[in-house]
């Protein structure tokens, strides 16, 4: 463990770039967590960051010595909190962050089981929302097309909350081929439409299953809507026009779930 206290130091300096990038985040295929949970969540998977920045202040914390967020390694910075407040955008409360790769899956899996496709959702509390839905619905991939916000940012994975570590999040991936080939190997692509569709609950979901979301406003390409097997609404009281992104992914997937936990009991 050692103590900075400027931001010239060469692995602050890195972790400052990235919080305050999303280029040098996307050129560098690097990311960076905030807070003990998302540390954790990281190590219990891939083992210990490039480097750990902690404050004093968080290092102090009960919670934070009991889980080893900061443990004395020598990848472990101790800063000031001024140091960390004075250049970047982090909540003050954090205290803790980490430089980590960013977990890319090299190709979409074409034979998954249960799939959810994002298509240009854009909001990066959104984004990481629904990352953090699907890993709790037992989602195998969450795909995002090209213009979808960085799953690896700090906005996205501070709302996933450790989610991207327990489920497979691939990019820039081309949805629509990808529905092509899934429903070439037997899966079916269900569109999520503000109207029109079959009500979900209704609608006959396959067990392998892609469920599409689209973007916050516009909703769904045509393209992607074309591609799909059926088209599944939500039922919602008069009035309303549509749910948030994240909030119908959480609708949908749920809805999946409990179908599944209902056969399984009846098995």
């Amino acid at each position: 463990m050692i103590r900075v206290s400027s931001p010239n130091n060469p692995r602050v300096r890195e972790a400052l770039r990235l919080m305050a990038s999303s280029h040098e985040r996307r050129r560098t295929a690097r990311c960076v967590l905030e807070g003990a949970h998302l540390v954790l969540v990281y190590r219990a998977t891939f083992g210990l960051p490039d480097t750990i920045i902690a404050t004093d202040e968080a290092l102090a914390r009960d919670e934070v010595r009991a889980r080893g967020a900061g443990d004395a390694d020598a990848r472990t910075i101790v800063v000031p909190a001024s140091l960390l407040a004075e250049h970047s955008a982090m909540p003050a409360d954090i205290g803790v962050l980490a430089v980590v790769p960013a977990p890319r899956a090299l190709a979409p899996r074409d034979d998954a089981g249960l799939t959810l496709l994002l298509e240009d959702v854009q909001d990066p509390g959104n984004v990481g929302s629904i990352v953090r839905t699907a890993a709790a619905a037992g989602v195998d991939q969450v795909l995002l097309s090209k213009t979808c916000a960085f799953a690896w940012s700090p906005k996205v994975l501070r709302a996933g909350q450790g989610a991207h570590f327990l489920t497979r999040v691939v990019e820039d991936v081309d949805l629509v081929a990808w529905a092509a080939r899934f429903r070439a190997t037997g899966g079916a692509v269900a569109a999520l439409v503000v109207d029109g569709g079959a009500s979900l609950y209704d609608a006959r979901l396959p067990a392998r299953l892609a469920l599409a979301i689209g973007n916050e406003g516009a909703g769904l390409s045509a393209a992607l809507v074309d591609a799909a097997d059926l088209q599944v609404t939500i039922p919602m009281a008069a009035g309303n026009e549509s749910l948030n992104a994240a909030a119908a992914a959480a609708v949908a997937l749920f809805d999946v779930v409990r179908r599944r936990v209902a056969t399984k009991s009846r098995r």
